[in-house]
């Protein structure tokens, strides 16, 4: 076989082994954001027909529209969301935004419970990877599959509490994931989470969704690129885990 052929041929053997979960949340008018938050609009700007007639019959190009806050659906939180010494979202690493990543299995934690670093430990020895230095953990906590998008997506959430963020610090990180709108349990906890983020330099991706495909599967390529929204707190992102890449 020619060199460029068998090229060619290696090339599409790669393409065919890469594998892509999508763990992002659709967006739609009204989609529950966090408790406070103005909510997610999305709606029709100019339809078809509208435009077919304002062109005078030539063409006709439909838009919508998209009002949200800058923590709705799948996003990440830009260190400035932790505190003014921060850096906003339009400054994130973006090689921090496409890392190796693994997922543990905590769906046996209770609702509102803490997470603790042994559970995390347990988890990884379970998971039969290890934690990737300067990549990512992702926590499928079972929550989003439990309860969206029901009222009690936004309060009955297990989390991390303080000494299991400095456990996932310990372990090297860039950030860490979690299926539900906040990384700490809804109570001070999670405001302390956030707050030791910034101490840690590291930070955390809410609202994932889909982690239950993840488990057994062992380490990926988890990539979740922010906008790049000028002095933003965080960013919408369109997570996803690549295997075979």
């Amino acid at each position: 076989m020619p060199p460029e052929a068998r090229s060619r041929q290696l090339r599409q053997e790669r393409a065919q082994a890469v594998r892509i979960v999508d763990l992002s949340r659709e967006l739609y008018h009204r989609t529950p954001s966090y408790p406070g938050h103005p909510p997610i609009m999305h709606g029709t700007w100019k339809t078809h027909e509208e435009a077919f007639v304002e062109s005078r019959n030539v063409y006709g190009l439909a838009s919508m529209f998209i009002s949200m806050p800058d923590h709705g659906g799948t996003h990440i939180d830009a260190p400035r969301h932790f505190g003014p010494s921060g850096i906003p979202i339009n400054e994130y690493p973006l090689e921090k935004c496409i890392v190796p990543g693994i997922c543990l299995d905590l769906r046996h934690i209770a609702p509102r419970a803490e997470i603790t670093p042994s559970d995390l430990e347990a988890a990884v020895k379970t998971a039969g990877a290890p934690v990737p230095k300067g990549g990512t953990v992702l926590l499928c906590t079972g929550h989003h599959a439990r309860t969206f998008p029901r009222k009690e997506y936004s309060t009955d959430n297990s989390g991390v509490n303080v000494a299991a963020t400095e456990w996932l610090a310990r372990q090297g990180i860039v950030h860490f994931g979690i299926d539900s709108m906040r990384p700490g349990p809804d109570s001070d906890v999670n405001l302390l989470v956030h707050k030791i983020c910034l101490d840690l330099d590291i930070t955390h991706i809410e609202s994932l969704c889909n982690l239950e495909a993840l488990l057994g599967q062992g380490q990926f390529t988890f990539i979740g690129l922010p906008m790049k929204w000028r002095e933003g707190t965080a960013s919408p992102i369109r997570a996803v885990a690549v295997f075979g890449l």
